[in-house]
Parts: C-alpha cells; sequence; structure tokens
C-alpha cells in the first residue's frame, strides 16, 4: 500500500492547542466497525458501551522533560529530545540542527550542571549521547526539562500534568499516550464500579510511535522499537477475560502494540518485556484485541495506518470526514474515537 492512500486534508484550526478543562468532556465518536454505523458523545458516556467483563489495558507509562537545550563552547544553540535510555548515562537522542552534533562534540546545559558529549550517528538526527553530571540525572532533568509537546501543539502548557493520563506512573515516555488523556479518576471509578476490569501495560513511547512514514511503499517502512513491559498479574487478567468470552479493549495505539506483541494466534498473551517495532497496518490480523479506544490522528502515520488495519482504510478515512463535519478537535489534546 502507498503513504498517500493515508493521506487526509485538515486545516490547522482543527488541531487542538489545549486539553479541555475538563478531560472527559472531550467529544467521543462511536463506530461499529462490521456496520459501518457511527454514534457521538461525550468521552464520559464510554461507560455505557463498555460490559461487565470487558478488560481495558491502559500504557501507564510517564512522559519525563525530554527536551533539552544546550549550547557548544562556541556559543550555538542545539535542541535534544531524549528518546530511550541505553543505560545509566548513555541515551538515544534527536538533535536539532543535527549537523552540529559529530561525533565528540561536547553540549554544556543550564549552568554546567549537565554536560554531554555525542558517541555516535545512528541516522539523519539520531545521535547516541553519553551525559556527565553530579548528583541525580532524574532530578537534574526535572529543573533543566521541559514537556515534549509535539511540534504542532504551539501554545503554551500551563499545567503539566494534563500530559500526563491520570493512572501515569513509569517514566520513560518522550511522548503521552494521549487516548489515555480522556480518563479521570472518577470515570475510572465508574467503570469498576460497572465489572469491567483494568489491565496495566507500560510502554514507553519514542521514536517509534511519531516518526514519519518517509517510504512511500508503507510495507518499507521500519519502525523504531521501544521498550515494553506487562507483567504476570495483568496478562493473567488479559487472558481470563479472553477465556471468559468477553473483550479485551486497547486504550490507544501503544497499549494496542504491546498486546499484540506478545499475542497468539490463539488469543492468549504471555508476559514479558522487551523491545517491540511492530507494525501494524491493514492486512494485519488482530489476535487479541476486539475494540479500541484512541485519538484522531495524523494523515499518513503509523497510527492512522494501525486504526485502518483494524476496521479499513475507507471506513476510518469517511469516520475523520465526518469528525470534521460535526467540529471534532483533532490530535494529541483532540477528541476520541471508539471503535468496536
Amino acid at each position: 500500500m502507498n503513504k498517500s492512500d493515508f493521506y487526509y486534508d485538515l486545516p490547522e484550526s482543527f488541531i487542538a492547542q489545549e486539553p479541555l478543562s475538563k478531560r472527559d468532556e472531550s467529544k467521543l465518536l462511536i463506530m461499529n466497525r462490521n456496520t459501518g454505523e457511527i454514534e457521538h458523545g461525550r468521552f464520559k458516556d464510554v461507560v455505557d458501551y463498555l460490559n461487565p467483563g470487558d478488560c481495558l489495558v491502559l500504557n501507564n507509562t510517564r512522559v519525563i522533560p525530554a527536551r533539552i537545550f544546550g549550547k557548544r563552547s562556541t556559543g550555538s544553540k542545539v535542541e535534544f529530545l531524549l528518546l530511550r535510555r541505553l543505560d545509566i548515562n548513555r541515551w538515544e537522542t534527536l538533535v536539532k540542527p543535527g549537523r552540529k552534533a559529530k561525533p565528540g562534540s561536547v553540549f554544556t546545559f543550564g549552568s554546567g550542571e549537565l554536560k554531554a558529549e555525542v558517541l555516535d550517528v545512528i541516522e539523519e538526527g539520531i545521535r547516541i549521547i553519553e551525559f556527565t553530571y553530579e548528583g541525580v540525572f532524574e532530578e537534574i532533568l526535572e529543573n533543566l526539562g521541559r514537556m515534549p509537546l509535539p511540534p504542532y501543539i504551539k501554545a503554551n502548557l500551563e499545567d503539566q500534568e494534563r500530559y500526563q493520563t491520570v493512572y501515569s506512573k513509569k517514566s520513560g515516555s518522550a511522548a503521552a499516550p494521549t487516548a489515555g488523556l480522556h480518563f479521570t479518576d472518577d470515570l475510572l471509578t465508574k467503570i469498576r464500579e460497572k465489572g469491567i476490569e483494568i489491565a496495566y501495560v507500560t510502554l514507553h513511547v519514542g521514536l517509534g510511535t511519531f516518526r514519519p512514514v518517509k517510504e512511500e511503499l508503507i510495507e518499507e517502512h521500519e519502525m523504531h522499537s521501544e521498550y515494553y513491559v506487562l507483567d504476570d498479574e495483568n496478562a493473567d487478567l488479559i487472558n481470563r477475560t479472553k477465556k471468559n468470552g468477553n473483550r479485551v479493549i486497547a486504550v490507544g495505539t501503544t497499549a494496542n502494540r504491546v498486546v499484540e506483541t506478545l499475542g497468539n494466534e490463539n488469543g492468549f498473551v504471555r508476559s514479558g518485556s522487551g523491545w517491540t517495532n511492530i507494525f501494524i497496518y491493514p492486512g494485519y490480523h488482530f489476535k487479541v484485541i476486539d475494540a479500541i479506544i484512541t485519538n484522531f490522528h495524523l494523515p499518513e502515520s503509523t497510527l492512522i495506518m494501525l486504526v485502518s488495519a483494524f476496521v479499513d482504510r475507507e471506513t476510518i478515512l469517511a469516520a475523520y470526514e465526518t469528525a470534521k463535519s460535526e467540529g471534532y478537535r483533532f490530535f494529541s489534546f483532540g477528541d476520541a474515537m471508539f471503535i468496536y
């Protein structure tokens, strides 16, 4: 399939620049993937579409202040986006402008409390960096770093917690699992009280999730690996749901990718941790996931390709046009879909 098959036109006015004052008041487009029937509601209504015995799978990763700004001894400025930690002091990093970050280059951050040396060049813009510092790296990063909001968000985010899910726990992401941003503690309580189970996975969102597809033939696109964890307790919960004939519902494409990475052809998962570069696009056979809660994604992105694999490309693109006509907000701080 061609990358251009997943293009749709989206004026900038549809891109949400800030979150709503109440997370669960965002719009929700509900779609039956078998009939194509569409309903409209608010996200807090999602509980009405969940059945006792269903299992929501949430990604409990937490975004770190991964964007830091430094300078060389010459005074030239550079921006680092920390993508994934390789060991205690080494990181895979996206550097802008990359031409200033040649092996051996040294950069200073803040008042010198953090320094970085470029060890290796991976590809355009991607570098292996080794940091030196005194003290605790995470504390230094909290002081120097900024929340790595996507480039299409131009507005200043006053409350940094609004780019975290209310259930975020495991630090390590360079971006939020945005489908989860709509949940509140009260909504999760109502969901549990209805008899819906909640399982947690961790996938630290990095370049693999938001890297643009450059190849015209999407089959030639290579996903970057991202670190995941699914422990025994939550794997057992997902498997018990399947054994009982109930639905496993992925909240977001990242939770989906963890479950499908660890799933088998019988519909069950194993526990585990490691790195996944699974790329899901039309033609993929979903092994475990029965329904998806997701946001509206960028044209030609791996995310819209995943959702198109769950339904079909034409139906998804038609649903996006319906969302535009109904005034839905798109991307990270935008509205959501429930596809079942």
